[in-house]
């Protein structure tokens, strides 16, 4: 397949990794030199220096041959244009967009996008994106990291261990003999920076971090089991009315649960605009850092924060911050995967990246064929995949132990016939039944080959 990917920032750097290590041509386009050397000295990929939307541009890049762009650069208006030329000009038959602002992804405005007008196949809104990831985060506060799957039937979870943790120093094969009926499955275990996909005899310690996949009705006893305690979210503080705080604090006054929501945001115009499009949350015109302006917005009596600016210091700083004055859950958005390590001892409970959950996006409609979602954990390490069982794929008709997975994939759940059911050595993966499945990296082309995507992406 030949791919080209505009924007070759961390998003389209790690869009370009993903597809040019499941062998297509990716060729990469950006009008920064530095940032096009780094993804062909790092990357199985060519590059280009130039404007993406610049017609003899594209030309250069192989647009008259290509089958698919994806414009994420900077710039909602680039990405635009760079869309209508690939469409005009090249006839491209896919085009992806990332478009950050709100008015863009209006829905009242989805006419713009149609094939006569602006032909965008596929929009993708980060902020969008990552308040939806932020509300996962609320719905499992014991969880670092949290991802719905089958339509949100099964949750994965991320949770970290503490000496208080039951089930320490016990095979993981015994803790499915202990919790007959618990529809959950470690996948994941994360040990001294190292990821990795466990054995039936592993064992669990105090300072790993797990990824399970478990049965929404059994999230809560999940965490119990893993030593977390369950606490239901009525009082939130938001630092920063940007598109994300203002789409989260939207979301949790229409949302079914009734919650008493503050949003703190330092400048006034932005406050003030925030305040006229909400209706019950109370806005706060001052510094997320102020102690004086926490206290006003009720940080003590909180249940939990989200720290939501474009600034990743403040956000850790602020979620710092109210964790000492009172709030026992502190959620952080944080763009520099290189700050992400700093989280726990900071005291911070979770934080949001927004760059792997834009690329998880991207992932989950250029993966077309039967893939129907992706989520990427941490920088890119692994991969959690819903995919559905055809008549063609290697897996269909077999039973889980006789399927030769790679070392790093392990199936999380299985989707049958509207039922979630936590797979076993003898469970039957049949035509149409939908499975969730764990895979490292370097291990998720050949995942792909046993669900057959690599042959049907349209």
């Amino acid at each position: 397949m030949r791919i080209i990917i505009c924007g070759a920032g961390q998003v389209g750097w790690q869009i370009a990794r993903h597809l040019a290590g499941e062998g297509n041509d990716v060729t990469v386009v950006d009008s920064n030199p530095a940032l096009v050397r780094r993804a062909t000295e790092t990357l199985e990929v060519r590059g280009l220096t130039g404007f993406a939307s610049h017609p003899e541009v594209l030309d250069a890049a192989g647009a008259a041959d290509a089958d698919m762009i994806i414009a994420a650069t900077f710039s909602d208006e680039v990405n635009m244009v760079t869309c209508q030329v690939a469409h005009s000009v090249f006839g491209i038959t896919r085009k992806i967009a990332r478009l950050r602002a709100r008015s863009y992804t209006d829905p009242r405005y989805a006419d713009l996008y149609r094939r006569e007008h602006l032909p965008i196949d596929v929009i993708i809104s980060p902020e969008r994106e990552v308040a939806e990831a932020a509300l996962q985060r609320l719905r499992a506060p014991a969880a670092f990291d949290a991802e719905a799957f089958f339509g949100g039937r099964a949750q994965l979870l991320g949770i970290g261990l503490d000496g208080s943790c039951p089930v320490l120093n016990t095979p993981l094969s015994q803790l499915t003999e202990l919790f007959s009926t618990l529809r959950a499955v470690v996948v994941g275990v994360r040990r001294n920076q190292r990821l990795f996909a466990p054995d039936p005899t592993d064992q669990l310690f105090a300072d790993d971090s797990v990824y399970v996949v478990t049965h929404m009705d059994d999230q809560n006893r999940t965490l119990e089991i893993f030593g977390k305690q369950i606490a239901t979210q009525e009082r939130v503080v938001i630092v920063g009315a940007g598109n994300v705080g203002l789409g989260v604090a939207q979301a949790l006054e229409t949302g079914r649960q009734r919650m008493r929501v503050r949003l703190v945001e330092l400048d006034r115009g932005r406050a003030e605009r925030a305040a006229d499009a909400l209706e019950r949350t109370v806005v706060l015109n001052g510094d997320g850092l102020d102690a004086d302006l926490l206290d006003e917005a009720g940080i003590a009596r909180a249940d939990a924060v989200l720290t939501l600016t474009n600034d990743d210091k403040t956000n850790m700083l602020s979620a710092v911050r109210a964790k000492t004055m009172g709030c026992p859950l502190a959620i952080a958005l944080v763009n520099d995967p290189a700050l992400t390590p700093l989280m726990a001892p900071l005291g911070v409970d979770a934080y949001i990246n927004p760059r792997a959950t834009t690329v998880s996006s991207i992932l989950r409609h250029v993966r077309h064929g039967r893939v129907r979602q992706i989520y990427s954990i941490g920088d890119g390490e692994a991969e959690v995949m819903e995919a559905q069982v055809l008549s063609s794929s290697p897996i269909a008709g077999r039973r889980i132990r006789d399927i030769d997975f790679p070392e790093g994939a392990l199936v999380g759940a299985v989707l049958k016939k509207g039922e979630v059911v936590r797979p076993r050595g003898e469970t039957l993966l049949e035509v149409g039944d939908m499975v969730v499945i764990f895979a490292l990296a370097s291990d998720v082309h050949e995942v792909e080959h046993l669900v057959q995507v690599s042959v049907d992406y349209f």
